[in-house]
């Protein structure tokens, strides 16, 4: 099963909080799942970065790149399928970067591992 995992669902992972469910754990740890980290997530911590809503130890491309490759995570580009997939989703939700997420679980067949209860609201598979 393909999995993308929420830019809250990426950083829970990387930083073993309690606040990652059962179900997604169990669905990152299974080695039988590709799991995907999307640019639009990278996107999304480079801002908060900047902006200081988000802090890291570290050189956000070295963060990055570490636990990417650590976790053997699959990095999803940003399609022009994925952007255009956009137009046809519902304003359930105004964050972009969670749009976006939806937009590429969608297209790509994936299930989406977001505890985000607004991204629950699109025809969407979620693992939470």
């Amino acid at each position: 099963m393909k999995l993308l995992l929420d830019t809250h669902s990426f950083l829970w992972w990387i930083g073993n909080d309690d606040r990652l469910s059962r179900a997604a754990h169990d669905a990152i740890s299974d080695a039988n799942n590709e799991v995907f980290f999307s640019v639009a997530s990278a996107w999304e911590m480079a801002i908060k970065t900047g902006s200081g809503k988000l802090s890291i130890n570290s050189e956000l491309a070295g963060f990055l790149k570490k636990h990417l490759h650590k976790n053997d995570f699959s990095v999803l580009p940003i399609t022009l399928s994925h952007s255009l997939h956009i137009v046809q989703l519902p304003h359930h939700h105004r964050d972009p970067f969670d749009r976006i997420l939806v937009a590429q679980a969608q297209a790509e067949k994936a299930r989406l591992v977001t505890k985000d209860p607004e991204i629950a609201k699109y025809a969407v598979n979620i693992c939470w």
